[in-house]
């Protein structure tokens, strides 16, 4: 029986649990990792279905509750761990930007480059949860002008966020531009070693898949 304190990372390889594995090297504390097969569409089946119904990753098991949404999970880890200082404290005037940028992610960057990908048609920016591509990316260059974080000198939740979309839309989808802002962000916290543990894994579990 899995105890309930085990922090359980639902993951699937390539997919956004990619955010939560690292985060989870950047915390510190254990976790175990259970991999769904994407070619079996494992994350559709009844079992997966039971802890998240979306059939989606991540999902993370913890103390018996289930989180889901890598942004969420993040802010979870963040202050279920706050002595990995990867949180804003409550009361901390630099809270508010922090959990701005956290959700920034998943609801201007994520679909913004989406709609750009898909090549759909543009709505009206005012029933555009995150304006347009364009702006979208000029409001998050001009906070990463000064850095070397988004908040400054401290790294943190947010910043494991924001990177995972920037090198999923930059680097992979090749429909971010490679703006300097943006490629000297992603370059510096690629080097993070937390992040580097979570690759060199998912390359193993990767490889170990395809037998």
């Amino acid at each position: 029986m899995v105890p309930q304190s085990e922090l359980v990372l639902y993951h699937m390889i390539p997919s956004r649990s990619a955010i939560v594995h690292w985060m989870l090297e950047e915390v510190g504390q254990p976790f175990r990792l259970h991999v769904l097969n994407k070619d079996v569409n494992e994350n559709r089946q009844p079992p997966y279905l039971s802890i998240n119904p979306m059939g989606k990753v991540p999902a993370l098991k913890h103390n018996g509750v289930v989180i889901t949404e890598a942004a969420a999970i993040c802010c979870y880890l963040a202050d279920a761990f706050p002595e990995a200082r990867l949180s804003i404290p409550i009361r901390d005037p630099r809270r508010g930007p922090y959990l701005k940028w956290l959700f920034f992610g998943p609801s201007c960057l994520e679909p913004a480059v989406i709609d750009r990908l898909h090549k759909r048609e543009d709505a009206p920016r005012s029933s555009l949860g995150w304006g347009d591509f364009d702006l979208a990316m000029e409001v998050l260059a001009q906070a990463l002008e000064t850095g070397p974080f988004l908040l400054g000198e401290s790294f943190t939740a947010a910043d494991v966020v924001i990177r995972s979309g920037l090198h999923w839309g930059m680097a992979m989808m090749k429909i971010i531009p490679e703006r300097p802002e943006f490629t000297a962000y992603t370059e510096r916290l690629g080097a993070r070693p937390a992040l580097q543990r979570a690759i060199q894994k998912d390359q193993e579990l990767a490889a170990a898949q395809r037998g």
